[in-house]
């Protein structure tokens, strides 16, 4: 029998996934009032290690300060609370 059907398979990946980083609302309280945040602010300020194939902010926490916020994606719940705070949220 030939090697290939002799070694186990386990499991399966997909050529096609992206790794999305995704971090709460609470994390943006660092930035100051009126900042813009973007993917290259959130790697200088170590609020992510690596930017991957993408950011997005989830809806955990809350948010106090009237702030730009420019990722790739945003749950609605954050993007409610970014709004309800006086800041905007674009998706880029």
């Amino acid at each position: 029998m030939p090697l290939y059907r002799r070694i186990p398979k386990r499991g399966f990946t997909n050529r096609n996934t992206k790794e999305i980083i995704s971090i709460n609302v609470s994390a943006l309280e660092r930035f100051e009032n009126g900042t813009v945040v973007n993917v290259e602010k959130l790697l200088e300020e170590g609020v992510i290690s690596k930017a991957a194939d993408g950011v997005k902010i989830l809806g955990n926490g809350e948010i106090t300060k009237k702030l730009t916020v420019q990722v790739n994606a945003f749950s609605e719940t954050a993007k409610a609370k970014i709004e309800a705070a006086g800041g905007t949220a674009e998706v880029i």
